[in-house]
C-alpha cells in the first residue's frame, strides 16, 4: 500500500511545531522567542501562534525570564517506558477539548486492514463501509489509486442508506478530485439521521484521520464544525509525530 501524500494545513503546522520543539530541546537552559524566530526562520506572528499551541498542549513552558523550555508533556511522550499510555492520555485530552469546543462527537482512526484486524464496534463492520463514511473516505483518500482499488476489491460497497455511493467508479472519481485541504463529508450515507466530516492526520507511513458526527438537525453546523476540526487537527498530529 502506498500513500498519496499531499500536505495539508495541519501537516504544515505540525512540521513547523516540530521545528520549534527541536530548537527548544537543544537549548536546555531556555531560549527566547526572538532567538527562536531567528533559528527557525518563522515569522514572529507564526511563531507566536505555534508557541501558544505548544504551551496549551504542555510541550513547552515559559520560565521566569520569559525563555522557553521543554514541557512535561513532551518529556513524558519522549519516555520509552510509558509512551503508549502517555500518548493515549494526551490524545484523549486533546479530543475532549475538541469535542467541547466544536460541540460534536469527535473520533480518531487509522487505516489498518487485514485478516487479523478486528471489526470496529459499529452496526456495519467499518472495513465494509469505508465508502459510506467521511472517516472512511478520508482514509481511502490518503491511499494511492492502487491502494484504493485493492481495498474496494476486498470489500463490497453495500448500500446502507438511499444516499450511499455504491459505484466504485464514482467513489474513485470523487476521491481523486477531492482537494486535500477540504474535509470529507458524509450526509446520511452511513446512517439516516447522522452527518459526519473527516480530515486527514497522516503521520509518517500511518494513515489516519480525525472525524466528527452530528445529528441531522445540526447539519447546518457541519461545514463550520469541519473547518474547526481541521484547524484543531495539528495538536493531534503533533502528538502522533513526537
Amino acid at each position: 500500500m502506498a500513500l498519496k501524500h499531499e500536505p495539508t494545513a495541519p501537516y504544515h503546522s505540525t512540521q513547523d511545531a516540530l521545528r520549534v520543539l527541536e530548537t527548544v530541546a537543544r537549548h536546555t537552559t531556555g531560549v527566547t522567542d526572538s532567538r527562536l524566530a531567528r533559528l527557525t526562520g518563522l515569522s514572529p506572528e507564526r511563531l507566536t501562534t505555534l508557541l501558544r499551541m505548544l504551551r496549551r498542549e504542555g510541550y513547552v513552558e515559559q520560565v521566569a525570564d520569559g525563555a522557553y523550555v521543554t514541557g512535561a508533556a513532551l518529556t513524558r511522550l519522549g519516555s520509552a517506558q510509558d509512551r503508549d499510555q502517555a500518548l493515549r492520555e494526551k490524545l484523549q485530552s486533546t479530543l475532549d477539548r475538541l469535542r467541547d469546543s466544536i460541540g460534536a462527537a469527535v473520533y480518531i482512526s487509522r487505516y489498518v486492514d487485514g485478516p487479523a484486524t478486528p471489526a470496529v464496534n459499529e452496526w456495519v463492520d467499518f472495513r465494509s463501509c469505508a465508502h459510506a463514511t467521511a472517516l472512511g473516505k478520508s482514509l481511502l483518500g490518503q491511499l494511492d489509486h492502487n491502494g484504493r482499488r485493492d481495498h474496494l476489491s476486498r470489500h463490497k460497497m453495500a448500500r446502507l442508506t438511499s444516499r450511499t455511493i455504491t459505484s466504485d467508479r464514482l467513489l474513485l472519481s470523487r476521491l481523486e478530485t477531492q482537494p486535500p485541504t477540504v474535509p470529507h463529508l458524509d450526509l446520511q450515507e452511513y446512517a439516516v439521521g447522522t452527518v459526519c466530516a473527516a480530515v486527514p492526520i497522516t503521520a509518517g507511513s500511518s494513515v489516519g484521520c480525525l472525524a466528527l458526527s452530528l445529528p441531522l438537525e445540526h447539519a447546518h453546523r457541519l461545514r463550520q464544525a469541519a473547518d474547526k476540526l481541521n484547524r484543531g487537527a495539528a495538536p493531534v498530529l503533533l502528538s502522533l509525530a513526537i
